[in-house]
């Protein structure tokens, strides 16, 4: 809603006179909302989002533009983009039915272009944007994007935001080496499982890792240790009938993993959390 103001002047035997102000109120006919489907992003994931827009006014309107911002923002002398438009996925409804790709420029920004909507209409896009190398990865994030709607004759564009939120969870990986090796017969050896946690947040007991391994050959007399502790047997169990390894449910936890951002590129760094297990034996 905008409001204006009108004031007339009267002029007559070389006397001026003003009116009183009249003020008036102009109903905006269209309006726009932006959300997504589900509420948090994943780095090198994908986000669905989805732009409504409304032509509540009498008239048909046309010629519309649709800009996403693609939640830029500035990092020192830097203009970053989290998103990033996936090719070919933008859908476009009329009332409700599906209608011609319209063109579309990733930019960044993304715009969307030759738009119309009927009067008492509606129009809805939909499309997919990546979560980049410059979207935050720490637990509490948010990227923050906004659509705004513009045309001929339209004085200001009409805007809507969206805030989504990184999902918090860890992401797991395992490395497994030995040492040494070349061994002789009867010989021992140590194997060291490297898991490493990229994710944001901790696998914790709750989590309930487990680790299963399978040693062939076959180790006696084992021992196991855990980020530098032995463990005692309660944390796992092992056969040396057949040589199977499993740690208890939860016994194993990772730190998250911590984020810097570079400041020439704007790039996050990660530096995953690291949990390391040996386990030693003769075979």
């Amino acid at each position: 809603m905008a409001t204006f103001t009108n004031q007339a002047t009267l002029t007559y035997n070389g006397v001026t006179t003003t009116s009183n102000i009249a003020t008036g109120e102009i109903l905006e006919s269209l309006a726009v909302t932006k959300t997504a489907v589900g509420d948090g992003y994943a780095p090198g994931e994908d986000v669905t989002y989805i732009i409504s827009i409304s032509n509540t006014g009498t008239a048909p309107l046309s010629g519309l533009t649709v800009t996403d911002d693609l939640g830029a923002y500035e990092s020192g002398v830097l203009t970053l983009y989290p998103l990033e438009y996936v090719p070919n996925t933008i859908q476009y409804y009329v009332n409700d039915q599906r209608q011609p790709a319209p063109s579309v420029t990733a930019g960044p920004p993304l715009t969307v272009t030759g738009i119309a909507i009927p009067a008492g209409g509606s129009v809805m896009l939909i499309y997919e944007a990546m979560a980049t190398e410059f979207a935050p990865p720490a637990a509490g994030s948010t990227v923050t994007n906004t659509v705004s709607v513009t045309g001929t004759g339209r004085a200001t564009p009409v805007t809507a935001s969206f805030s989504a939120a990184v999902a918090a969870e860890p992401v797991l990986s395992l490395n497994k080496s030995v040492s040494p090796a070349v061994v002789s017969e009867n010989g021992q050896l140590t194997y060291t499982l490297t898991l490493m946690n990229t994710g944001n947040a901790e696998a914790g007991a709750d989590a309930e890792a487990v680790i299963t391994d399978t040693f062939d050959p076959i180790l006696t007399g084992v021992t196991v240790t855990y980020n530098g502790t032995p463990w005692t047997g309660s944390e796992y169990t092992y056969s040396e009938a057949t040589g199977l390894l499993t740690t208890a449910a939860g016994a194993v936890t990772v730190p998250a993993a911590t984020f810097a951002q570079d400041p020439d590129t704007g790039a996050w760094i990660t530096t995953p959390g690291v949990a390391v297990l040996t386990i030693t034996g003769t075979i």
